[in-house]
């Protein structure tokens, strides 16, 4: 076994696979870009080394700083985690070449499964059955005679990037072009393949493990059907879907699978199915490396898949056999992500002010994060998992949704609350999921409205900071109280914002402490967590911040007129199209802000001119920032 290893990763899954290697006696070694210097990983690490500044083609990305910092912290093995350089065979093979072991596939497998049409011909050579489809360069022509709908797929990557589903033929020809364009956006690789579009699939993986001896087995399944613009954010195993043979097949299909390209450690092998007819699986994609949503699997088997994954590129064989897997009750997990449901789920970010995450009772968080913790824009929105198992699925649904409700991540907005809604509407219940539920509902799970009681709180904490301390004479008119000389109290209004300003005047009773708040409003209490500016309770959280009438009513200068062109999310202007003085038409893409693998274009809420410019390409900008002005024709006239 390895005296010391590194992990060439950031976030959860670095703390994640550092946890093991210390319950191994294995010396971990962290890796950090300079905006992580103080991050989770880092600290929990027994040792770290800086790879150089922040954007991850300099740092994560960086194959050759990475071999460095492995060589100087004396590392004999290199755990990539997940993203970044995990799938990157290349990187496996610049390992090896120096004298170090890539705690994952041989490099071969790696480029094989990473080619999706190379990878579904190999496959399908072992009896693996796959989606009907066709290939560049007569890819047209193959999407022509399968007739729509067909999903169109980068070869190169995954992650929903690049994907088309086209249901209109007419429209073929620009959605492979845009398809491609974002291919190579992502990947460096335009190549496309199309695929037969199975209605209402239902998304089903096998977790893999193979040694170095020829040992294969599979370790059931994981149920990854509750997608968002093709993005898991929900796990469970096992599938409500599967019965014990369909479980069998699926299994051994992945296995073959797995044979078929000489693969070695833990992998998932993933699967389309019609959810009216679970027997016709379809082979979609192998994962090289280990899933985020690997937990799912620990908590039902008992194992622990980082400590195997470094027991087989330790050279150990599997000490257990198919016979020997068996799965216990139900897991569910849950992936926290930095975004605002209540903006279209675009990216967020700011400093974690308050955290509470459960852990214990059949619940667990992987997590990254500290009090403290910078959220930018530069990696991936993921901050965290939080899973509960149960002896059946229905307690660990109501397991999770109260983990859920417990979690708390104030100074950054977070999916928290949209996840624990989702788990609770009838048919994630009922187990009657498919690929494109969460898009059919979400506008049901998603408010903006506040509730009066988020004011209600919000007011409570201005009020109680104005009153004065200590005991002795105090002047009526210091105290926020509307006491007025000769007559009845004046109500007291508060100016508040969490979307539109509003003057709110406090009616309920209320209780504030240090980091709590609690309000009762027509005889319902209401309690809540606190921290500065920000309120949260059952996984929600607003930002309420004060309000200046005056200052808004200054239009651009108080940044909230309607000429005023802001961030939508915290990020880095990538591309700017006019300049100040020029003229635009409304709705004409002027500029584009990128975060977290995200682009969001700032169009021209009317015609205008551009009448500031306050950025330009590379600007890093935080959120509701004023980007440009225009001002409207009408007002050029006068």
């Amino acid at each position: 076994m390895f005296d010391t290893v590194l992990v060439a990763n950031r976030g959860e899954i670095a703390v994640r696979v550092i946890r093991t290697l210390r319950s191994m006696g294995i010396r971990s070694v962290a890796v950090f870009s300079d905006a992580d210097a103080g991050a989770r990983h880092v600290r929990e690490a027994d040792t770290a080394v800086r790879l150089g500044p922040a954007p991850a083609a300099q740092s994560y990305l960086s194959a050759e700083r990475i071999l460095d910092a492995a060589a100087r912290s004396g590392a004999q093995a290199v755990h990539p985690g997940y993203g970044f350089l995990a799938e990157n065979a290349g990187f496996a093979r610049a390992c090896a070449e120096a004298g170090l072991v890539f705690v994952g596939p041989p490099a071969d497998a790696i480029a094989l499964m990473g080619d999706k049409i190379r990878a579904k011909e190999t496959v399908q050579a072992a009896g693996v059955p796959v989606v009907p489809g066709g290939r560049d360069p007569h890819l047209a022509e193959a999407a022509r005679d399968l007739g729509a709908p067909v999903l169109l797929k980068p070869s190169a990557g995954g992650g929903g990037k690049g994907m088309r589903l086209v249901r209109d033929m007419s429209a073929l020809d620009d959605e492979i072009a845009a398809a491609r364009r974002e291919a190579r956006a992502s990947f460096g690789d335009d190549t496309l393949l199309v695929e037969r579009w199975v209605d209402r699939p239902r998304h089903i993986e096998i977790q893999v493990l193979a040694d170095a001896h020829g040992n294969v087995v599979h370790l059931g399944e994981r149920e990854c059907s509750l997608q968002r613009r093709h993005q898991k954010i929900i796990e469970e195993a096992p599938s409500v879907l599967l019965d014990d043979a369909t479980r069998a097949a699926m299994g051994e299909a992945a296995v073959q699978a797995a044979r078929s390209c000489g693969y070695r450690g833990a992998g998932t092998v993933e699967f389309i199915v019609p959810g009216g007819d679970p027997s016709q699986y379809y082979f979609m994609e192998m994962n090289t490396r280990l899933q985020v949503e690997h937990p799912v699997t620990e908590l039902v088997t008992g194992l622990d898949l980082v400590e195997w994954q470094m027991r087989v590129a330790a050279g150990e064989p599997l000490s257990l056999g198919q016979d020997d897997v068996t799965l216990t009750g139900h897991a569910v997990e849950a992936r926290i992500c930095a975004e605002d449901p209540a903006r279209g789920f675009l990216p967020s970010g700011g400093t974690v002010l308050m955290l509470r995450e459960p852990q214990g009772d059949g619940v667990r968080t992987d997590s990254g994060l500290t009090e403290g913790t910078e959220v930018g824009s530069l990696y991936d929105p993921m901050l965290s998992k939080v899973i509960a198992h149960g002896p059946d699925r229905a307690t660990a649904l109501r397991k999770l949704r109260a983990a859920l409700a417990g979690t708390v991540t104030l100074g950054v907005q977070t999916n928290a609350g949209f996840l624990r809604r989702l788990l609770a509407h009838p048919a994630v219940v009922r187990g009657e999921l498919d690929t494109g539920l969460v898009e059919r509902v979400v506008d049901d799970l998603v408010t903006t409205e506040v509730p009066e009681e988020v004011y209600e709180a919000a007011a409570a904490v201005r009020l109680q900071a104005l009153e004065p301390e200590g005991d002795g004479w105090t002047d009526p008119f210091s105290v926020p109280s509307g006491w007025r000389m000769g007559g009845t109290p004046h109500p007291v209004a508060v100016p508040l914002r969490v979307t539109d300003p509003v003057e709110y005047t406090p009616r309920g009773s209320r209780t504030v402490t240090g980091d709590t708040v609690s309000v009762t409003l027509d005889g319902v209490h209401h309690a809540f967590h606190r921290a500065a500016d920000w309120l949260g309770r059952d996984g929600d959280a607003w930002h309420v911040r004060d309000h200046d009438p005056v200052e808004a009513s200054l239009g651009r200068s108080g940044h909230l007129g309607a000429d005023s062109l802001t961030a939508p999310m915290p990020g880095t202007v990538t591309v700017v199209k006019v300049a100040a003085g020029d003229e635009v038409t409304a709705g004409q893409s002027l500029l584009v802000v990128e975060a977290m693998k995200m682009e969001h274009v700032i169009s021209a809420p009317h015609a205008g001119t551009v009448a500031e410019l306050d950025v330009t390409p590379g600007t890093t900008v935080a959120m509701d920032q004023v980007l440009a002005v225009i001002t409207p024709h009408e007002e050029v006239a006068e």
